[in-house]
């Protein structure tokens, strides 16, 4: 394996890892009640939402509905399979 496969496919695995932790901070919204989950949430905004605040910033939530992590995560998962594809 060459020094340009193995950079690729670090860097495909780091995006669907990032991608799996946005997924689990995006589930977690849904159940803003549970306490223990405000631990984890708190460990996960850092490290999400500058990702996912460059497209809340020119997406506006829709009826209070926001739809920027939709994108965020198609954007991501294009950018992985690219990476993976390599």
């Amino acid at each position: 394996m060459s020094a340009t496969e193995l950079l690729t496919n670090s860097l495909a695995n780091f995006l669907n890892i990032y991608l799996l932790l946005i997924f689990v901070r995006i589930l977690l919204t849904w159940f803003p009640t549970v306490e223990w989950m405000n631990q984890v949430t708190s460990f996960l905004s850092p490290i999400t939402d500058p990702y996912l605040n460059i497209f809340r910033s020119f997406i506006p939530p829709i009826g209070g509905l926001d739809l920027s992590p939709i994108l965020a995560i198609l954007v991501l998962q294009v950018v992985a399979q690219l990476f993976g594809s390599l």
